[in-house]
């Protein structure tokens, strides 16, 4: 597979690409994408340096990429607690606060 060189703007800027036979269209959305973000960090007028405003629209871009945690799950019967473990807990809690009440503090 050949690389063919294409010329594309971001941000006012000329740049020269190389792009795989039958990426163009790829590549040209990515440039869009990146032309868009980095205008909009500009245009908000807070930063002005460019090389600031490209790391800024390039981790927007990434963080949009980036697949989120899975979202908690309910609990599972397995999950529950035991009548035994919850009473165990409520002991425990209750020497913590004995402990607490004694000399004030935990540690």
């Amino acid at each position: 597979m050949s690389n063919r060189q294409i010329d594309v703007q971001i941000m006012g800027q000329s740049y020269i690409l190389g792009c795989p036979e039958g990426g163009e269209e790829r590549l040209l959305g990515a440039v869009r994408k990146v032309d868009e973000a980095m205008c909009k960090i500009r245009d908000a007028g807070k930063i002005k340096a460019r090389d600031r405003i490209a790391v800024l629209a390039a981790l927007n871009l990434a963080f949009e990429q980036v697949e989120p945690p899975p979202a908690p799950t309910s609990v599972s019967a397995a999950d529950e607690v035991t009548p035994d473990a919850q009473a165990r807990l409520k002991q425990l809690l209750e020497r913590l606060d004995r402990v607490i009440e004694q000399d004030g503090q935990l540690l």
